[in-house]
């Protein structure tokens, strides 16, 4: 495992210290290509992180942001990832980043994938970091355990950088990232918060099969640096 953790006592101060690593992170690369890009995760964990990035002085206007996953539900819906970042992140200073959604007029993800992965493709990679979170299943992104298409979701010679999944247990359809588009990434962070999603983070570290927790196909590569963020 290529993996880092760092423990915090409480949420707020693991907020500020993972937007003062990914700013850092940001302004070299804008520094060193003149452009950044940056994908993150949705869900009521990252609410926090994202209000501290909006007012980081950094050149937002060189930095393009994109999802790790979406449900495919309308843009203005509760539900939607891109909503919540529109919401938490993308105003302030942030408000001059690039961001490409997942969502597209098409009925149904899968209906979608065409369209969302020509749009996907314009967002510079290798991504220079991917922000992921975890279930309490051990899912991340929209990589479920049980789900039909999670083992061509997981197979790195695809090619593919998205694809529509559908959770065994949950109300939408969803697009997600593949697994070799989530690790064409330059760094990971995977930032959890709460006792139970620890315990959960304790078993994905054990031995096991990804299948069964695909956090593991994250925690368990060696390609690409992971920092685990999380506090109680």
């Amino acid at each position: 495992m290529n993996v880092i953790r760092k423990p915090f006592d409480d949420r707020q101060h693991l907020s500020v210290a993972l937007a003062d690593h990914i700013g850092k992170l940001l302004i070299r690369a804008v520094a060193k290509k003149g452009a950044a890009s940056m994908v993150v995760s949705g869900g009521s964990t990252p609410k926090p992180l994202f209000e501290q990035l909006s007012e980081l002085d950094i050149c937002w206007e060189h930095v393009v942001i994109t999802l790790v996953d979406e449900r495919w539900v309308d843009r203005e819906k509760k539900d939607s990832n891109e909503h919540l970042v529109r919401a938490h992140l993308l105003k302030g200073r942030a408000a001059k980043a690039t961001f490409i959604g997942m969502k597209n007029e098409a009925l149904t993800a899968a209906a979608g994938v065409q369209q969302c992965e020509r749009r996907l493709r314009q967002v510079p990679r290798p991504f220079d970091l991917v922000i992921l979170g975890m279930g309490n299943d051990g899912h991340t992104a929209s990589l479920f355990p049980g789900a039909r298409q999670l083992a061509a979701a997981t197979a790195m010679d695809s090619g593919k950088i998205c694809m529509a999944l559908t959770p065994p247990a949950a109300s939408h359809d969803r697009m997600t990232l593949t697994l070799p588009a989530i690790l064409a990434a330059n760094r990971i962070f995977l930032h959890i918060v709460g006792t139970e999603k620890l315990k959960v983070l304790k078993q994905a570290l054990a031995a096991g099969s990804p299948e069964a927790m695909p956090i593991r196909f994250v925690l368990m590569q060696e390609q690409v640096p992971v920092t685990i963020y999380h506090a109680p």
